[in-house]
């Protein structure tokens, strides 16, 4: 049974009146969780294209970078994103009720908000509003600044990130630890590790991006730090004539 059918009877389970926010409150555990984190992205992604005033296609196409949705589950996504868009709950209670959704799980919540900024980036343009959005959604999942930070920079443009601060480590430590820290990392977005959170296969790929950040902060840290060769001066010149 593929992940799209279930989505579809966990929207048909849902009693008359029931808004989609409901849903995440029943879908508290593997493997219904991963059902969940589907809904998760699409009905926060609707809020999300609505927050700079105007829906675009690249934003509505940025659901299938994220999701391979078959040709015949396209009605599936559209009804949960069309729910969304027409929910009275406002993004901040669906944000409540997905963190509770995880519990004290905070990597499948940093996963979704990656997932949230690649569709606010899909239209090539970071508003104001988007931000405050993905601030607020960081702040009720429990993700601190900093790890709002390193999101961000990895998708925004012109947010380029302190690479100390995309591996979470302090400016001034050791190469040799700064290197565990970053082997560490790059475990994390393994693809077994990804699913073993239990989430969706289709949410390997927000672990891209996010490899492709450590990659860089590491290189970058390992000039910095990696011993410079010493510039020849003029008595060592005529030392080695």
């Amino acid at each position: 049974m593929s992940i799209w059918t279930r989505i579809a009877e966990a929207l048909a389970a849902l009693a008359q009146g029931e808004g989609l926010a409901s849903v995440f409150d029943r879908l508290r555990t593997p493997p219904e969780r991963t059902v969940g984190f589907a809904i998760a992205v699409i009905a926060l992604g609707a809020k999300l294209a609505k927050a700079d005033g105007q829906v675009t296609r690249n934003e509505v196409r940025a659901f299938r970078d994220v999701f391979a949705i078959p040709p015949g589950e396209e009605e599936n996504a559209a009804r949960v994103y069309n729910l969304a868009r027409q929910d009275v709950a406002g993004f901040e209670d669906y944000a409540l009720r997905i963190r509770r959704m995880f519990g004290d799980q905070t990597d499948p919540l940093q996963d979704l908000l990656e997932g949230l900024f690649h569709i606010a980036m899909a239209d090539g343009d970071y508003h104001p509003e988007e931000n405050a959005f993905l601030a607020r959604v960081a702040e009720i999942f429990g993700i601190g600044t900093g790890c709002f930070a390193r999101i961000r920079a990895q998708y925004v443009p012109d947010a380029e990130g302190d690479p100390y601060e995309v591996l979470g480590v302090t400016a001034g430590t050791p190469l040799a630890e700064v290197r565990r820290v970053w082997r560490a990392r790059v475990r994390e977005c393994h693809p077994d590790r990804i699913i073993a959170r239990g989430l969706p296969e289709e949410a390997v790929r927000l672990a891209e991006k996010r490899l492709i950040g450590f990659n860089r902060a590491m290189e970058r840290i390992a000039a910095d730090l990696s011993p410079q060769p010493r510039r020849m001066s003029s008595d060592d010149a005529d030392r080695h004539l």
